[in-house]
């Protein structure tokens, strides 16, 4: 369970981060989203999905 909050937490440092550090470049990427096919966001996010678990995999394996 304390693995999980770890996690949550984290995802909140980063985009806190993104937020604060970077606001124009986010509400650009924001304007750019609807003009990206929902395939390609689809891919993307899947990759990203795998790339993590990969990831936790390599680093608890």
């Amino acid at each position: 369970m304390s693995d999980l909050v770890t996690g949550f937490a984290f995802f909140l440092i980063i985009e806190g981060l993104v937020y604060a550090l970077a606001p124009h470049f986010l509400v650009a990427m924001a304007r750019l989203l609807p003009a990206i096919p929902e395939q390609h966001l689809r891919f993307s996010g899947l990759a990203a999905v795998a790339l993590g678990v990969a990831i936790v995999w390599l680093v608890r394996g």
